[in-house]
């Protein structure tokens, strides 16, 4: 399974974390400070392939690549979010959602990616999207789900966990409240 993490330079601890523990792992690096062309061309790397799609501020659960793979066995051909941080994680547990948030780690099925890349040419000219979502990788996300009618599996407990820390976007936000409620057993 091919995993691509979108990563920053200044954040070279988070990259020798996942390098050393995701050793397979390859990363598409921000050169223009831009999360959108970041994330675009990580979807670009992936092509037609099935990937799971990172951020370099997480913090992984012990024995990550097998759980993943056997939360992906269960469905392959389905959209699965391994990060989420919603009540309902709690209250239900995993289940079926049409509402994405968040891009800490996501499984895109075959030809997912780069339809998602498509996607982009009609929803970056849709009135205010962008400059109302100038970061919102995320957002372009929930409308592509929503505009094909389907929904994605929200996978509890959570395999990944968002580090708590500064924005790299906003440095004014800080992710104190962007954890997981079901993350167990972390890899530090």
């Amino acid at each position: 399974m091919r995993i691509i993490v979108k990563a920053i330079k200044t954040r070279i601890t988070y990259i020798e974390y996942l390098k050393k523990n995701l050793p397979t792992a390859e990363f598409c690096m921000d050169v223009k400070q831009d999360a959108f062309d970041t994330f675009l061309r990580a979807l670009d790397m992936a092509k037609n392939e099935p990937c799971i799609h990172m951020e370099e501020d997480v913090i992984i659960t012990n024995n990550f690549l097998n759980k993943t793979k056997k939360a992906i066995s269960e469905k392959p051909f389905n959209i699965i979010q391994f990060f989420s941080m919603r009540k309902k994680d709690l209250e239900i547990g995993s289940r079926w959602d049409n509402n994405f948030l968040m891009n800490q780690c996501t499984y895109y099925p075959p030809n997912y990616s780069k339809n998602l890349l498509n996607y982009w040419q009609y929803w970056s000219k849709l009135p205010n999207k962008l400059a109302k979502h100038p970061n919102g990788t995320d957002q372009m996300v929930c409308d592509w789900i929503k505009h094909l009618k389907i929904k994605y599996w929200i996978h509890i407990p959570n395999l990944v966990d968002h580090r708590v820390g500064k924005s790299a976007i906003d440095p004014k936000r800080a992710s104190t409240n962007r954890q997981s409620f079901t993350f167990t057993d972390g890899v530090y």
